[in-house]
This record gives structure tokens, C-alpha cells and sequence, in this order.
């Protein structure tokens, strides 16, 4: 009986020493339902290029040059087009447009 009270202190111990990282917060369901109507047939529900997204040259967004990229390019590309993709700037706001990319990055942290 000592013995497990000592291993559950212990490991009360350990998890105020060492807390377990945070997990990225769940998607605001309207982004998400955006995300789906707008980006997934291109870029896929996981961020992967769809078969047809391929056949665009889409990128995933976990492609490390897509990571790499600053908000403010993505948030430039999806307002304006980039490519084969249209331009979102005239049929979403500006909040969306940051909350789609915020999205994107949500992606990644999911891997």
C-alpha cells in the first residue's frame, strides 16, 4: 500500500515538474465549415493535396516551403489567387481570410 501511494505521488510530482504540452486548441467550427467549402477539394481535409489539387500543382501545406511561409504571403495568395486558385478577397472578409490561414497552421500542428 505505501509503495502506491509513493508512485502516485511520484507521478503527481513529475506531471507539476514536467506538464504535458499543450494541445492546440480545436478549430472554430465555422473556419472549419469555411475551410471545407472553400480549400478542401484542392487542398484536401488534412492539408494534402487532393487528386485533383495535384492535377492544379496544388502544394500540401505541410510542403516545408508552404511552412515556411510568412502569414501575411498566405493571407496574399488566398485574397488574391495564386496560380490556378481564385482569389477569395472579394467573397470573404479580411477576419475570415486570417482565420483560414490561422486554420492552415492548425494543419501542421496536427501532424
Amino acid at each position: 500500500m505505501k509503495t502506491a501511494v509513493k508512485l502516485i505521488l511520484a507521478a503527481v510530482v513529475l506531471g507539476l515538474v514536467f506538464p504535458a504540452p499543450a494541445l492546440a486548441a480545436d478549430p472554430d467550427p465555422q473556419t472549419a465549415a469555411l475551410y471545407k467549402s472553400k480549400c478542401a477539394a484542392c487542398h484536401g481535409v488534412d492539408g494534402k493535396a487532393t487528386a485533383m489539387g495535384k492535377k492544379l500543382n496544388t502544394r500540401d501545406f505541410q510542403d516545408p516551403e508552404v511552412v515556411k511561409m510568412k502569414d501575411a504571403e498566405l493571407i496574399d495568395a488566398t485574397t488574391k489567387g495564386k496560380g490556378k486558385m481564385p482569389g477569395f478577397g472579394k467573397s470573404l472578409k479580411e477576419e475570415q481570410i486570417k482565420s483560414l490561414v490561422a486554420f492552415i497552421r492548425s494543419l501542421n500542428a496536427k501532424k
